[in-house]
């Protein structure tokens, strides 16, 4: 990307982001218990994590958490600058070459907050990425004006921070869950979450009986373009009562088992462009007759679109992850797209 037009996105995404937060959040965010962590295996990277702020967003987890697909991701948290540019420069960091532990080190010697009382000291970071030769490293940093209870814990692989938690068992579960489950990144970033669902996970929800009021869960496989995961759900701030993980696990549950397509149209359907900004068409292999299209987003919520023929019209649809389960006269197949 040309220098100038790197330097227009990110003003523009800075821009963007103050606007939001002074409407939104005032002065600052906190974020409360995450993990980001890497699969050396399969080279995927992802993060996840929920907090008892009022994040109602659909965006909220990209001022937590990014990540450089092949690379290395990072999470900040714990009163977090307006906009993020804490996590920014630690991704140019990264870009550039730094690891986990000179990135950390970097930001304590040029936080960007400036004034208002705010330091390093205020802040949380979790780093994990590859080094030059394919392996794991991790990093992570807990400041000592950060609100109690407070904790940085990392693997090789994995980082997992929190802040305003109830107690020690928060880390601990979140961790335990995590190496002690099978299956993909994914699976094992779900279940890690699932260990700090309890009430007051989040101190702040203990009387609401909620470890949170939003949750969220990105992992990027080591070939997708940079934002475009291959999953992305974000559970926006509910009401006092209602637990954000177990709606995020229900996401989870429906995108992993509604991608088992109907063997019999296993890879007779497809779809194209993908990401796609106005129209998404869909082309049908043999003798596959077109029945009913069903989307929705990562919240499963059904959205309204146009169909014409085997055409859909998504202009109106905002930016994002969209499921698309598509009804043939030989089975069901559900994809994915991203709507640009």
């Amino acid at each position: 990307m040309p220098p100038e037009l790197d330097f227009k996105k990110k003003f523009m995404k800075r821009l963007l982001f103050s606007i939001f937060c002074v409407l939104s959040l005032g002065v600052q965010a906190q974020d409360t218990f995450s993990i980001i962590a890497l699969d050396p295996e399969t080279g995927d990277i992802g993060s996840a994590g929920a907090s008892c702020i009022n994040l109602n967003n659909s965006n909220w987890d990209q001022w937590i958490t990014d990540i450089i697909p092949g690379k290395g991701g990072v999470n900040s948290q714990a009163y977090v600058c307006i906009p993020n540019v804490n996590l920014e420069n630690a991704m140019d960091r990264m870009a550039t070459g730094d690891s986990p532990q000179e990135i950390i080190d970097w930001l304590m010697l040029n936080d960007a907050c400036g004034s208002q009382n705010f330091n390093p000291e205020y802040r949380q970071y979790g780093i994990v990425d590859f080094d030059l030769a394919g392996n794991p490293r991790s990093a992570g940093f807990t400041g000592s004006l950060t609100d109690d209870y407070k904790e940085d814990r990392q693997g090789l692989t994995y980082s997992i921070q929190g802040n305003i938690l109830l107690d020690q068992s928060v880390i601990d579960q979140m961790e335990f869950n995590f190496l002690n489950t099978t299956g993909t990144l994914a699976d094992r970033l779900m279940a890690a979450l699932q260990g700090a669902n309890f009430p007051g996970a989040d101190n702040r929800c203990l009387s609401s009986g909620t470890s949170s009021r939003a949750a969220y869960m990105v992992v990027y496989h080591a070939d997708d373009t940079p934002g475009e995961p291959y999953l992305r759900l974000v559970v926006p701030a509910q009401s006092p009562g209602i637990e954000p993980i177990d709606l995020l696990q229900g996401l989870y549950d429906d995108f992993t088992t509604l991608g088992l397509e109907d063997q019999n149209i296993m890879d007779k359907v497809k779809l194209w462009p993908n990401p796609a900004s106005n129209r998404i068409n869909l082309t049908l292999s043999g003798q596959v007759i077109l029945q009913e299209v069903e989307v929705r987003n990562v919240l499963g919520q059904r959205q309204k679109v146009q169909r014409s023929e085997n055409s859909l019209e998504i202009g109106d649809l905002s930016p994002g992850l969209y499921l698309i389960k598509v009804y043939t006269s030989t089975g069901t197949q559900v994809l994915r797209f991203i709507k640009s």
